[in-house]
């Protein structure tokens, strides 16, 4: 079996819960969606970049290669569960090797998550406003793989662009209380609207959903701040 891979990498963790923390990014090549905001578009479906196939054996190794003094290996993309027979096979290796395995993925896919979700550690899960990535909403399937991803610990960020409209917000909080109000929801600006108010928006999205849920948090994209991959 093989997976195509973009780039595998050590590098400091910008985005949600975890962020600050010392992990290998193992990257996925292609994504099923095509965010208006998008921050990897090299990582989506476009034949004409290069993409490594690569072994699950080669992967592995070169995963270990650069392990040490990593917290954890993220899985993330484009979009993994696009590959989610390779993680069935690579998964249960790096847990082997005592590492833990976090996932990063648009939420959209809950069969693909079901076939992984007993070797994954966490889930950080995006769910894609229509509002805010330009594309037809997902609701349904977000509230499918939420039903799935609260087995394991999973805490879920959205992107907050001028853009975002307060209905699609309401939808979300109320998509991830029905599961759990108890879920980590995060609130992340759109780096490249910086300084043209949607911080503003994101403080009046934050005092909404906070009403609703237990634990909200606004957190940018911080790697690109501190200037690392």
């Amino acid at each position: 079996m093989t997976a195509n891979i973009i780039e595998i990498f050590q590098s400091i963790q910008g985005e949600g819960k975890y962020a600050g923390v010392n992990q290998v990014f193992v990257r996925f090549f292609e994504c099923n969606m095509h965010c208006h905001w998008c921050d990897t578009p090299h990582s989506i479906g476009d034949t004409t970049r290069r993409f490594r196939e690569v072994t699950l054996e080669e992967l592995t190794a070169e995963i270990k290669a650069a392990w040490p003094g990593s917290h954890s290996v993220t899985l993330t993309g484009g979009e993994p569960l696009l590959q989610a027979e390779a993680l069935q096979a690579l998964i249960p290796d790096l847990r082997a090797a005592g590492m833990p395995v976090h996932l990063e993925t648009n939420g959209i896919l809950p069969d693909g998550l079901a076939k992984v979700i007993d070797g994954v550690d966490v889930i950080a899960m995006d769910i894609k406003m229509p509002s805010s990535t330009r594309c037809r909403p997902y609701w349904d399937e977000h509230r499918k793989f939420l039903e799935v991803a609260c087995r394991r610990e999973v805490f879920v960020k959205t992107v907050i662009t001028r853009d975002t409209d307060a209905e699609d917000l309401r939808h979300t909080i109320e998509l991830i209380a029905a599961v759990d109000p108890g879920i980590l929801f995060i609130l992340q600006p759109n780096t490249f609207e910086l300084g043209q108010g949607v911080m503003e928006t994101c403080r009046q999205f934050y005092l909404t959903a906070n009403q609703r849920l237990d634990n909200v948090r606004v957190l940018p994209q911080m790697h690109k701040m501190m200037k690392v991959r």
